[in-house]
């Protein structure tokens, strides 16, 4: 078993703009295939399936989300709240800053035990979860030697939206394997060329390591983004507030600084590309990242009867369309399309999303132009 599970719930959701924005982004909104549960929910029961009895669930989340995250732990009993802690990030500054600060609390608060850490983010949907889990237990072995241990997922498309993950083909039957390279996303001609290759891998986002070894690797690859974070006092019991019977670290002295300190850049640039003691693990469970309009249309049409309402949806002649809107919508001759609608009727800003099909990954950089035109009110 792991001793701690740290949960990355930041993020601004801007792959699924409009649907999911900067105050509530996709990790909580509801699930297509299960519209009881969100995506955070769903990781939080997965990490409660990792940790032992008395382990902990760190959950790092922008401020400005905590109130989600507490609603969603509504569902916990009173025993496993008492394992939660929910660090507040007072500017998002990439995953390594989240996983260094994280590991920094879990070192300054176990008097420096090493512990066993798996990291995973909050919007993905993993099945089944008992194959997950079991499989993640595995790799809990295989870090006491001091090793990265990360899930590469089967690739099942020349998918340009993911980063890859390289091994020797010698190496595919293995438990792990060592992994030789990480690739950024792709183009299409060099996904495909991944794909036909048979040894590259998607990779999940999911780690698992030693608290111990996981310091030194980031003392020796990135020590300005955990540095101001080591210089933190140990939080004292005021530090806390706790709220529906979840701890918030709202008041860490000095957090709010370091986090201004500390270099914004991804785990997998900072430490996962740079260490040469990292394992793969190939995943014999089902993994999505709902990292697209195409992703999250294919779902909702894999489980028809959940998601959007085609209440209110009128087509002529219009064939492969997606349609997702909180008001009435006709299509005419209009086809391979995934149109979003927000009214506005909750009181955010009107939106709409017009995409042609196969082509929903350009939407960050919809958000990138909304940002440069500094129309961050429909962020």
């Amino acid at each position: 078993m792991f001793d701690e599970c740290v949960i990355m719930a930041g993020g601004s959701g801007t792959r699924l703009w409009p649907l999911s924005n900067s105050m509530k982004p996709k990790q909580f909104l509801p699930v297509p295939t299960d519209n009881t549960n969100n995506f955070f929910k769903l990781s939080l029961e997965r990490a409660f399936s990792l940790v032992a009895e008395n382990g902990r669930i760190i959950i790092v989340a922008g401020k400005n989300h905590v109130s989600h995250v507490i609603g969603s732990c509504a569902d916990r009993n009173e025993e496993q709240k008492q394992r939660i802690t929910v660090i507040p990030e007072p500017e998002a500054k990439n995953t390594a800053a989240a996983i260094g600060c994280a590991l920094v609390f879990i070192e300054k608060t176990s008097a420096g035990q090493n512990r066993k850490i798996f990291v995973m983010p909050s919007d993905h949907l993993v099945d089944p979860k008992d194959v997950f889990t079991a499989q993640s237990l595995v790799l809990a072995n295989h870090i006491e030697t001091e090793n990265l241990a990360i899930f590469g997922i089967p690739p099942v498309a020349p998918e340009t939206g993911f980063g890859y993950i390289e091994i020797n083909k010698s190496d595919g039957g293995k438990e792990v394997a060592e992994a030789l390279s990480f690739h950024e996303k792709p183009d299409k001609t060099t996904a495909e060329r991944y794909l036909e290759a048979g040894t590259f891998y998607w990779n999940s986002g999911m780690f698992a390591f030693s608290s111990g070894f996981m310091k030194g690797e980031f003392l020796k690859y990135a020590e300005d983004v955990i540095g101001p974070f080591d210089a933190l006092p140990v939080p004292p019991k005021d530090a806390y507030t706790v709220k529906d019977g979840v701890a918030i670290l709202e008041h860490w002295e000095g957090l709010a600084e370091a986090y201004k300190q500390t270099r914004k850049i991804s785990f997998d640039f900072a430490v996962a590309t740079k260490s040469a003691r990292v394992v793969m693990s190939i995943a014999a469970f089902n993994w999505r990242d709902i990292g697209s309009w195409d992703e999250y249309a294919s779902l909702v049409k894999e489980n028809s009867s959940a998601g959007s309402s085609e209440t209110g949806i009128f087509r002529i002649g219009s064939a492969n369309t997606f349609v997702d809107s909180d008001i009435p919508v006709a299509l005419c001759g209009a086809d391979d399309l995934v149109v979003v609608v927000r009214s506005g009727k909750d009181g955010s800003v009107p939106s709409v999303l017009i995409a042609k099909k196969g082509e929903t990954q350009a939407v960050s950089a919809v958000v990138e132009q909304i940002k440069a035109k500094h129309r961050n009110d429909l962020l």
